[in-house]
């Protein structure tokens, strides 16, 4: 009954506001911030109302980590398919996240996601991948932050897989901070128990910012093991708030 409830829910809700949508992406044109801003406003009711009877429920911790009034590049480990669901929903900046191309194909969803500034990944292609990192940088230097998962894929062991380099580039070539993010609980929602919702804490933390040009120069030319060692850090105390 979650489930359907859940899908029911944001399916009326991203169909009720189809017209917005589209208004909001003619907005774009004209001023992208400022239709970013209302469309993630949108997007993040829309998850709050699935995850609602969902049965979900979040501990957010670390936002005042973040630094404000300027762009970051999130960097998290991936335990579910709904991470950025609820990444949507906690997140304290004007963010795109870095999606599987998959989710382009999803109807009405797609075009919100087009409006919040995701970006589709193609794992299988390099020459595709790099210019998705570009775009990153990019809208970086707009002022949009980007949440991305560097190890490309879902890990449900203890630890992270390893964080790929190449997904810390944005943050080589702009200079932004990378805020370390820890997330639990969210493959218990969905994934352990396909294809039902099951009700659960989940815990999302965001980490202190690190600046790499502060880093030794081995670090800086391979930050993937620093970060994750700092999400590893976070991931510690995890299942004790989630008892």
């Amino acid at each position: 009954m979650r489930t359907i409830l859940a899908v029911f829910v944001i399916a009326v809700f991203f169909i009720l506001f189809l017209p917005i949508c589209l208004l909001l992406m003619l907005l774009r044109k004209v001023n992208k911030k400022l239709a970013s801003r209302i469309s993630q406003c949108i997007v993040r009711n829309a998850f709050r109302a699935a995850m609602w009877p969902g049965g979900m429920k979040r501990i957010v911790i670390g936002t005042e980590n973040v630094p404000k009034g300027t762009p970051v590049l999130y960097a998290a480990n991936h335990r579910g398919i709904l991470d950025a669901a609820i990444g949507y929903i906690t997140v304290p900046t004007l963010t795109g996240f870095v999606a599987k191309k998959e989710i382009r194909k999803v109807p009405f969803l797609n075009l919100w996601m087009y409006n919040v500034n995701c970006l589709f990944l193609d794992r299988s292609d390099i020459r595709a991948g790099m210019k998705v990192i570009l775009s990153c940088v990019d809208y970086i230097k707009e002022g949009i932050s980007i949440f991305i998962a560097p190890e490309g894929t879902r890990s449900h062991d203890k630890d992270p897989l390893p964080f790929k380099d190449g997904s810390l580039k944005p943050a080589q070539k702009t200079g932004c901070p990378i805020i370390p993010v820890a997330i639990t609980g969210t493959d218990d929602l969905f994934e352990n128990h396909k294809p039902w919702l099951r009700k659960t804490k989940v815990v999302i933390q965001y980490g202190k910012p690190i600046y790499l040009n502060e880093l030794p120069a081995e670090i800086q030319k391979h930050p993937g093991e620093y970060v994750r060692e700092k999400v590893i850090e976070m991931l510690e105390g995890h299942e004790e708030l989630r008892k």
